[in-house]
C-alpha cells in the first residue's frame, strides 16, 4: 500500500470588524502608540463585540467550505485549537460543527495555547495519512479579549480576536506536511497561564476579585524562552530536512511579538521579505495567528513552496512544521 501524503488544500480566515487601536487603548491604560510599537509591534487588534469563539470559527469554516466547493456533510472530522472555548464543555469544535451543518463529523478541541494550530494540523495530517478519513477541517480560533485584563498595561496591548480554518486532505506525493517537531514543558505553567477557573483553583469571589481569570504572563521569562525554543526547533527541522535558507519560500512564525519574530528569523538566516508578518494589524490571536498569515498570503503561495511554521505558547508548548505547499494559491483565492 502506497503512503498517503496529507496537506492543506484550502484556507479561509475571519476577523471581527471592530479595531481597537493603540490610541484608543491609551485612553484605557497608561500606554502610548510609540511604546507599544517599539516593544511589541502591534498597531491595532480586532475585537469581537458580540458572540463567542465558535461564532468566529464557524464563519471561517463557512468561507473555507464555499471556497473549496466542499459540502458540510462531506467533512468527517473537525478539530478546533483554542484556549477560549465557549464553555468548559462541550467542545467548541462541536458547536462549530453544529453551526455549519457538518452533521457527519466528529469533533474535538485541542488546548496548546499559541502552538495549538501546529498540534492540530499534525493531528489532522495523521488522520489523512492513516487512510481513516478523507476530509478534516482544522480550525484555529481564539477570542483573547474574553480573558484579557484591560487594566493591565503589560498584557492588554498584546491580544486580539480571530479565526482561520484549513481543509486537510490527501495531496500529491511529495507535497503537504513533510515533517513536524512538537514539544512541551509543563514547568512553564509558572510563567504563563490562567491562574484560576480549573480544578486546581476553582472559581470563587476571591479569584474573580483577584483578576485570576485573565491571562497571567511573566513577560521577560516568556520572551527569553520563546526566542530560544522557536528558533531552536525551526533550525532543527531545517537541518533534519536538508533545507538551506535559500530553499525556503516562507517562514510563518506565531505572531506574539515583533522582536521575537525578528530574533527567530535572524537565527534561521531568513530575510524579512520571506517572513509572513501581520502582527501590526491583528495582534496575538493565539491559535489563529499562523493560519491567518497563510490566509492573507494565499494568493502568493505556489505549489511546491517550502514553508516552515513555528510557534511557542503557554504551558510551555512549542514546535515547527515543514510543509511543501500543495496548490497554487491564486487558483483557490477569493
Amino acid at each position: 500500500m502506497s503512503k498517503i501524503s496529507a496537506g492543506i488544500t484550502g484556507i479561509h480566515g475571519w476577523v471581527p470588524e471592530y479595531r481597537l487601536t493603540n490610541d484608543e487603548l491609551s485612553t484605557m491604560v497608561e500606554t502610548t502608540d510609540e511604546w507599544i510599537m517599539q516593544r511589541i509591534g502591534i498597531k491595532e487588534r480586532r475585537i469581537l463585540k458580540e458572540g463567542a469563539t465558535s461564532d468566529m470559527g464557524a464563519e471561517a469554516v463557512k468561507g473555507l467550505l464555499e471556497k473549496t466547493g466542499t459540502k458540510p456533510e462531506e467533512v468527517e472530522v473537525v478539530i478546533c485549537a483554542t484556549i477560549t472555548s465557549d464553555y468548559p464543555f462541550p467542545a467548541t469544535a462541536n458547536l462549530i460543527s453544529d453551526k455549519v451543518g457538518m452533521k457527519n463529523a466528529w469533533s474535538f478541541d485541542i488546548s496548546a495555547a499559541c502552538s495549538g494550530f501546529l498540534f492540530g494540523l499534525q493531528t489532522a495530517a495523521s488522520f489523512i495519512r492513516a487512510g481513516t478519513y478523507k476530509k478534516v477541517v482544522m480550525v484555529g480560533a481564539d477570542m483573547m479579549s474574553s480573558i484579557t485584563d484591560y487594566t493591565d498595561r503589560t498584557t492588554c496591548p498584546l491580544f486580539g480576536d480571530g479565526a482561520a480554518a484549513v481543509l486537510v486532505e490527501a495531496v500529491d506525493d511529495g507535497f503537504g506536511i513533510i515533517d513536524a517537531i512538537l514539544e512541551v514543558d509543563g514547568s512553564g505553567v509558572n510563567h504563563l497561564k490562567m491562574k484560576s477557573g480549573g480544578s486546581l483553583t476553582r472559581p470563587s469571589h476571591e479569584t474573580v476579585d483577584g483578576k485570576e481569570h485573565f491571562v497571567y504572563q511573566e513577560g521577560q521569562a516568556v520572551f527569553k524562552v520563546a526566542v530560544s525554543k522557536m528558533a531552536d526547533v525551526s533550525v532543527e527541522i531545517m537541518k533534519k530536512n536538508n533545507l538551506n535558507p535559500e530553499d525556503l519560500a516562507w517562514l510563518v512564525p506565531h505572531q506574539a511579538n515583533m522582536r521575537i519574530i525578528e530574533a527567530v528569523a535572524r537565527r534561521m538566516n531568513i530575510p524579512k521579505e520571506k517572513v509572513m508578518i501581520n502582527i501590526e494589524k491583528y495582534g496575538n490571536t493565539t491559535a489563529a495567528t499562523i493560519p491567518l498569515c497563510l490566509w492573507e498570503w494565499e494568493s502568493q503561495l505556489k505549489k511546491g513552496d517550502n514553508i516552515v511554521l513555528a510557534a511557542f505558547g503557554g504551558g510551555f508548548t512549542w514546535g515547527s512544521i515543514y510543509l511543501k505547499w500543495a496548490y497554487d494559491g491564486n487558483k483557490n483565492n477569493d
